[in-house]
């Protein structure tokens, strides 16, 4: 007779960075990636944008974000968005975020502005993320 596979054996496409190890830090997961997702852990948008990236033919690396890290990963990306010359940065930082090339690209707004305007797709193969 067959066994029945057990419920979750699966392994999620997000790594929750609780388990992705204590010298997981932003600089590092960015810096390692060429598309990066950060967000809160079960948000709807971070599944929106990385639908809409894996069907310009990209997969990012998205990264779950929990309610008791988060302010300290926020602090992380203000840093890393103020060390790279965001202009108009108010320093608060809302998920889900999208690090392209290991600089700061914006929100869901932004990608979204950048996919409708044509400007995502050259961004991406500068990042190297596309090929094509």
């Amino acid at each position: 007779m067959h066994q029945a596979i057990p419920y979750r054996t699966w392994v999620p496409a997000a790594v929750d960075t609780s388990t992705a190890g204590a010298d997981a830090s932003v600089e590092k997961i960015v810096s390692n990636n060429a598309v990066v997702v950060l967000a809160r852990r079960g948000c709807c948008m971070s599944h929106v944008l990385k639908l809409l990236l894996l069907g310009h033919g990209v997969n990012p690396a998205v990264f779950a974000v929990g309610e008791e890290e988060e302010p300290g990963i926020a602090g992380e990306i203000g840093k890393l968005a103020a060390a790279s010359g965001e202009d108009g940065n108010d320093g608060s930082v809302h998920f889900p975020v999208v690090f392209v090339g290991g600089k700061m690209f914006g929100g869901l707004e932004k990608v979204m502005a950048a996919h409708i305007s044509g400007e995502l797709e050259p961004a991406l193969k500068d990042a190297g993320a596309l090929w094509l």
